[in-house]
């Protein structure tokens, strides 16, 4: 239905990359494709997979429970965690040739953060199914994720709560 399927890039440090992999993933879900949805630095509470998991089209597969922050973690724990990312993403591997879209929520800000190889996640972006779309979101975008992208979307804070030191809101920031 989708041709080849082409790879999404949502990055920056503006609000609302998942909230557009989220929005993306509705409306195909709308048009009736299949989508596959997994977040990476995220645990299984995310409000946006509350509602994703009632839409019909839409799978979300479990991640990590009781993730602490990157910033919390020690060097062990950030090992443990590279080599659970990358037996999900092995597992995706296995499991999205029946899905049109898939969204990697934060697999740029994983392979960033090294908590997940990005030659990996090339490797599986250059092997992925003839017709998987896939969107994946982040922070940073290296060169390299960046030229296997055919759409990139850079999101820019250009003024946002956080700067007068609001806190995140629950339902407009997770």
């Amino acid at each position: 239905m989708l041709g080849t399927g082409l790879i999404h890039v949502y990055y920056g440090d503006g609000k609302g990359k998942t909230t557009a992999a989220v929005g993306q993933a509705v409306r195909a879900a709308g048009a009736g494709l299949r989508v596959l949805f997994f977040q990476f630095m995220k645990d299984n509470t995310s409000n946006e997979r509350q509602i994703l998991e009632k839409i019909p089209n839409v799978t979300c597969l479990p991640g990590k429970r009781h993730m602490k922050f990157y910033n919390q973690m020690n060097k062990e724990e950030k090992a443990e965690y590279r080599r659970y990312n990358t037996k999900a993403l092995d597992e995706i591997g296995k499991f999205c040739v029946n899905f049109d879209l898939l969204v990697l929520d934060e697999a740029v800000c994983a392979a960033d953060l090294e908590l997940l190889s990005e030659k990996k996640l090339i490797d599986f972006l250059r092997h992925k199914p003839r017709g998987l779309e896939v969107i994946m979101t982040g922070h940073h975008v290296s060169d390299a994720i960046f030229n296997e992208a055919d759409y990139v979307t850079e999101m820019t804070k250009v003024k946002h709560p956080y700067d007068k030191g609001r806190t995140a809101r629950e339902g407009i920031e997770f």
